[in-house]
């Protein structure tokens, strides 16, 4: 497997949920995406993205009690994970994980430092920093599917400024 890696910048938050549409659409609404950054760099909002991409348009709160949300939508399943208040990675066995990240799903983690040596291995690792505008999102490939994802990204992603 070739290593891919593109750098995105966001100017606002309109333009980090156009990412995660497009992420979505690139990723063809499956795989596993790990989500790093700061609190507050904007893995929640890049999130709300690949949701409407998927048709959601309700609410998109950060999973961070409940560690996660699953969504049913007509485009596909989507597991939100936040594992920020994780104690322990063996936790995710109790919540049934397992099958949640076996699933034809798409899966996005944030905070999968917490869940190391448990976790299966991204398709796509996201890290989200601030810059003076916006957010600058560093996205490396972690499988043949998300070095395909990341290729397709680039090239849609061109029209977000």
């Amino acid at each position: 497997m070739s290593k891919t890696t593109i750098i995105l910048e966001a100017g606002d938050e309109a333009a980090q949920v156009a990412i995660g549409r497009q992420l979505a659409d690139a990723l063809e609404y499956r795989g596993i995406v790990y989500l790093n950054g700061e609190l507050g760099a904007g893995k929640t909002t890049l999130t709300r993205g690949v949701l409407r991409a998927l048709g959601h348009d309700g609410a998109v709160k950060s999973p961070t009690y409940t560690l996660v949300e699953p969504y049913n939508l007509d485009g596909g399943r989507v597991y939100h994970f936040d594992l920020y208040r994780l104690a322990d990675p063996e936790e995710l066995e109790f919540l049934g994980a397992r099958d949640m990240f076996a699933d034809e799903s798409l899966t996005l983690v944030e905070w999968p430092i917490r869940g190391e040596g448990w976790l299966p291995a991204a398709d796509v690792v996201i890290t989200l920093s601030l810059i003076e505008q916006g957010r600058r999102l560093v996205l490396e490939s972690g499988s043949d599917h998300g070095a395909r994802a990341l290729t397709r990204l680039a090239v849609s992603s061109q029209d977000i400024s």
